[in-house]
């Protein structure tokens, strides 16, 4: 049968319930935290690729968030400073954002043509003008 609306277990939360006895917070530290340090270090992997590399790093910090202060801590601080700073964006003038966003573009190419050098030895400047030339 089900738990009745009376019952005092419905107001205790799942996590609470497990991190009532020491094995049960024990055991989920450990696997928040191997969880969590798991999607960071994919995260940290992909940043320099075109995606969702920053994504997937905060993404992991709000897993190790549930179980650890700092994570929390180091959570709210990007988010303030992320917020801040697309505030601050969406108050400049057309013609400033165009240039951030210019400035973003070489800046993300630079790290993807960095990274694609640096692991697979390929010179994307080369690679591309050889091919537009063979056209």
């Amino acid at each position: 049968m089900g738990v009745k609306p009376d019952d005092g277990v419905t107001n205790v939360r799942v996590l609470d319930r497990i991190r009532s006895n020491p094995t049960g917070r024990l055991a989920l530290k450990i696997t928040v935290g191997v969880i969590g340090a798991l999607v960071v270090a994919i995260g940290i992997v992909l940043i320099p690729f075109p995606g969702p590399g920053w994504a997937i790093v905060i993404l992991g910090l709000a897993i190790l968030a549930i179980e650890f202060v700092w994570a929390k801590n180091l959570l709210e601080f990007t988010k303030r400073h992320v917020q801040s700073w697309t505030h601050w964006v969406g108050r400049q003038s057309l013609p400033i954002r165009a240039l951030i966003g210019v400035l973003g573009m070489i800046f993300i190419s630079a790290v993807v043509w960095t990274a694609v050098y640096l692991s697979l030895d390929i010179n994307l400047v080369t690679w591309t003008l050889d091919f537009v030339a063979k056209w």
